[in-house]
């Protein structure tokens, strides 16, 4: 039995929300709106109107049960404390100038000082080189330029930061001291050259780091690049092995389990040919120096969660969709359950591209919480899952149509999602 629940402008309260609920962010990026949830029952806690988070940025958890993101179109970074709206007050606890379209987020540990990096947006080609870091104790935001491009971002911590910039053609991970940036001129001059500059190959898409031994971590077609920090300093260590055909587009740091993720994408090159496209899901145990490979089956895997006891993919095919959970018990990863879920009108279709004008799926996970949410494009829903018990999903109205997916965010306090200090 599926439970449709309908969320209006005053929910009927079926008890108090508790201060230990999870809640969900749900953000509608084409329409233009932000709502904060209430689970498992979906009652709104909060919304927002006219803003536009940038889906490839995402969102980023920072210390105190707080989140960051980016309004696209408003070009600022918005701290929000949706606990604190659960409560009462208000969900925007910061708006602050930064360059846009942001293509990725990153925080030090602390979360104190942030930096957003530019990208396409609606263009083809690399047209912005600015780079925006913020200081949010004081609100101080300057921009620089750096180069054109999607540069990835992640900022090692310590009494001063570093700002770490992977670039592609040509490929290399440069090194800034945020304070350095910080205290640029006004106009968005020419950053200074890199402290500390290391090659990559042209083809790197997706970062991570480990704040606990300062390191950072690029995905590309050869593997995982791997640097550590020593003072000013990045020094190259040895990449990491796929181990099997294909590649891995992102990567995901688990911070309660020192674990390193990524889904392996493989099959035609042709993206038309996306039904026959293999997905594997590759887990790296930072401490042991083990891998994990699990495969995951045809068409398209987009993104991941991550939840106390489980990874979570979304599997797009058109004989159906399912939502894969992985066990993280005993001596690997294992495929414990799939989850059917309902079919997406404008769905990539067989012979067109999985990303040009059709609808996708959002994935969502706490590392505190059981729970799974999986965005149905288009049609305006979320679909709940817990991972433990997992039956029919329940279905939450989001109030707005998702195109493209939306982009989703579970929140559980203390979860220590904190401990990956990139936009997600």
């Amino acid at each position: 039995m599926i439970i449709i629940i309908k969320v209006t402008e005053h929910p009927f309260w079926r008890r108090p929300l508790m201060t230990a609920d999870p809640l969900l962010l749900v953000a509608d990026h084409v329409r233009g709106s932000l709502s904060v949830l209430g689970l498992p029952h979906g009652d709104r806690v909060a919304h927002l109107e006219r803003r536009h988070p940038s889906e490839h940025a995402g969102f980023l958890a920072l210390p105190g049960d707080r989140v960051a993101c980016v309004d696209d179109r408003a070009g600022a970074l918005l701290v929000l404390d949706p606990f604190g709206a659960a409560e009462g007050r208000p969900l925007t606890q910061a708006e602050i100038p930064v360059a846009v379209p942001a293509e990725h987020l990153a925080a030090d540990p602390a979360g104190l000082r942030l930096a957003v990096t530019s990208g396409l947006g609606c263009h083809a080609e690399p047209w912005s080189d600015l780079l925006t870091v913020v200081d949010l104790p004081t609100r101080d935001a300057v921009r620089v330029r750096v180069r054109t491009g999607e540069p990835g971002v992640s900022m090692l911590g310590g009494p001063d930061p570093l700002v770490v910039l992977r670039h592609r053609e040509p490929g290399s991970l440069d090194a800034h001291r945020h304070r350095d940036l910080l205290a640029s001129e006004p106009g968005c001059p020419q950053a200074a050259p890199p402290l500390s500059a290391l090659p990559l190959p042209d083809d790197g898409h997706g970062d991570a780091q480990d704040p606990l031994h300062q390191r950072v971590f690029a995905a590309t077609g050869d593997g995982v690049h791997r640097a550590r920090r020593e003072g000013d300093t990045l020094l190259a260590e040895d990449p990491l092995p796929w181990g099997t055909d294909g590649r891995g587009y992102f990567l995901r740091f688990d911070a309660r389990r020192r674990h390193l993720w990524s889904c392996l994408r493989g099959g035609p090159a042709d993206p038309r040919r996306w039904p026959e496209w293999t997905n594997t899901a590759w887990r790296h145990r930072l401490d042991e120096q083990t891998t994990d490979l699990v495969d995951l089956g045809p068409g398209l895997v987009f993104r991941m969660g991550l939840t106390r006891q489980h990874a979570a993919f979304a599997r797009v095919h058109p004989d159906g969709d399912e939502l894969v959970l992985l066990h993280l018990g005993g001596h690997g990863p294992a495929v414990e359950h799939r989850v059917p879920l309902a079919p997406m009108e404008g769905a990539p279709r067989a012979g067109g591209t999985p990303w040009d004008g059709v609808q996708r799926r959002a994935v969502a996970a706490s590392p505190g919480s059981p729970l799974v949410a999986v965005s149905r494009g288009g049609h305006g829903e979320v679909h709940l899952v817990d991972a433990e018990r997992p039956g029919e999903p329940v279905v939450l109205k989001a109030g707005s149509p998702l195109d493209h997916g939306g982009h989703l965010a579970l929140l559980t306090p203390g979860d220590g999602a904190d401990g990956d200090p990139l936009g997600r």
